[in-house]
């Protein structure tokens, strides 16, 4: 039986030594903490909010701190239809977080703006924002939801960090 892992890494060779790249180390990290900002704004939410229960355990995948402060939050779901008069709360919001985000649109009315084809109802979220994932249905079920947070990770895991990180500039010398 093999005991090796994505890490490459092997009991039987390396005892109790694992080696990785620091890209890994630090992208398994980053996959497994990532903070959701629920934008609930129509029935979507409580499909969002039966995520969170016990049935489904979104806990499994390193989500469960629903976060509704911006500054802590790593991926906005916005949940159902996004009218006029919400869609520049909702960007304001969206620029309060943090880089890197992600942003999920959850739903036909999110994605699409749905069944409403009125002067008030944004036709898209995607308007808006940079929309990474979408989910859907009507509403679409938490395992949908699941499966778009899960993509997310494997995109997390996949993404070059330190390539992305600058490098300090030269010490400054006292004058």
């Amino acid at each position: 039986m093999k005991t090796t892992t994505d890490f490459g890494y092997d009991s039987r060779v390396e005892g109790d030594v694992v080696h990785t790249r620091l890209d890994a180390a630090l992208n398994w990290f980053r996959k497994n903490s990532i903070w959701p900002m629920p934008m609930g704004l129509a029935c979507c939410a409580i499909e969002l909010m039966g995520t969170g229960a016990s049935r489904y355990d979104i806990s499994r995948f390193g989500m469960e701190v629903m976060r509704f402060s911006p500054r802590q939050s790593d991926v906005m779901i916005v949940a159902g239809t996004v009218t006029y008069k919400m869609a520049m709360s909702v960007k304001r919001i969206y620029d309060q977080m943090a880089e890197p985000k992600w942003v999920i649109a959850m739903g036909a009315c999110a994605s699409t703006g749905g069944m409403y084809r009125s002067y008030a109802v944004l036709q898209g979220v995607d308007n808006i924002l940079p929309v990474d994932f979408y989910v859907a249905g009507c509403p679409p079920r938490p395992e949908a939801l699941l499966d778009a947070l899960m993509k997310l990770q494997n995109k997390v895991q996949r993404e070059p960090l330190l390539a992305t990180l600058k490098k300090p500039g030269p010490a400054l010398a006292p004058a």
